[in-house]
């Protein structure tokens, strides 16, 4: 009888009991399609919707309503002072507005902290300007951008892959090993001749098989659905996405070597996820944040996957020009996986 390595016998487990299992099933597979759904629709290309200003009442509000009614992209409401202050604090308006005695000399309140009010100011102050005989200097024009790549679909796509690739490996991966620990599989290896870099692998291997079907169906329903293109290398891309699956499943290995109730994996899991989750550019960009802290950002396992998936994906970047990248994830790939191999024990 033909004898099956342990790692190719142990890895087809591992697929068999994975497939038994549909909450694993759902996370792994139809969740980040989910995300791509609800995040997709909701920041769809869509007509500017009408700026919402509040009047204050006085007595040359009446004559403010009537311009402002006039204008198509201005939604104004008459209020009083107290009103408009309390639509201000809860973000229902980002604009009220005060007209003077005069009627020609306008208070604007809104805070500037708050996204698109200056920008609401500055419109509605333009629009009235306008209205009132201004002249431009010099004529303009307006082209509206909305080319495939350039939407935000396009940029979340990319982070939602290398989400998938960071959950399912810490999650398939590390609580893998602890739900083995804890119905005490693991002391029975310890009767075979199964060594710990062969268990290691296979937990790796089993990992890189059920990526495949992951980012097929996420790439194929981004296309479908949204027009979501490669404009890079398909070859490129099949290369970071690997090291990518590999990098979280080794980290997966780590955080699982020597946890014991899944309590403490679920506490490590989230410790390691958490920061990658704000900081690494999922959902925006990290560039918002203050540029002292970029280099410590660019060095967390989940950014460097997901800026070379975005430079292939959107702006068309070939291997060589993501090496950069590909050479911080691989040192997480090495280094997590030999820290693991080191303090793995059968029987804590």
């Amino acid at each position: 009888m033909k004898t099956v390595h342990p790692v190719l016998a142990f890895s087809i487990a591992r697929l068999k009991e994975f497939v038994r299992r549909p909450e694993a099933m759902f996370w792994v597979y139809f969740f980040p399609v989910l995300m791509a759904i609800v995040l997709g629709v909701a920041f769809r290309n869509q007509p500017r919707e009408a700026i919402p200003v509040n009047v204050v009442e006085g007595p040359q509000a009446q004559q403010l309503m009537q311009r402002l009614e006039k204008l198509d992209d201005i939604e104004p409401e008459l209020t009083s002072l107290e009103s408009a202050r309390l639509r201000l604090r809860t973000g229902k308006i980002l604009l009220a507005v005060t007209p003077g005695e005069s009627g020609n000399d306008l208070t604007y309140e809104f805070d500037p902290q708050r996204p698109g009010s200056i920008e609401a100011r500055e419109s509605v102050d333009a629009r009235l300007q306008e209205a009132l005989g201004r002249e431009d200097v010099f004529a303009s024009s307006d082209v509206h951008f909305s080319q495939p790549g350039g939407r935000y679909i396009d940029f979340l796509i990319p982070g939602l892959l290398a989400m998938g690739l960071m959950g399912g490996g810490l999650w398939g991966v590390g609580f893998g090993i602890v739900d083995m620990r804890i119905r005490k599989l693991l002391k029975r290896f310890m009767a075979t001749p199964m060594k710990r870099t062969h268990f290691l692998l296979s937990m790796l291997l089993s990992r890189l098989v059920f990526m495949i079907p992951q980012i097929v169906i996420l790439l194929v329903f981004a296309y479908l659905c949204f027009g979501v293109r490669v404009y890079g290398s398909w070859p490129a891309l099949a290369i970071v996405i690997l090291f990518g699956a590999f990098e979280f499943a080794a980290i997966g290995l780590l955080v699982g070597s020597r946890a014991r109730t899944a309590e403490t994996a679920s506490g490590l899991m989230n410790l390691v996820m958490l920061p990658m989750w704000t900081l690494s550019g999922i959902f925006f960009s990290y560039e918002r944040f203050p540029e002292i802290v970029h280099p410590i950002i660019r060095l967390l396992p989940l950014t460097p996957v997901i800026d070379a998936l975005r430079a292939i994906m959107s702006d068309g970047k070939t291997l060589v020009d993501v090496l950069p990248e590909i050479g911080v994830i691989a040192v997480w790939c090495v280094v997590p996986f030999f820290l693991a191999l080191a303090i793995f024990r059968w029987n804590d």
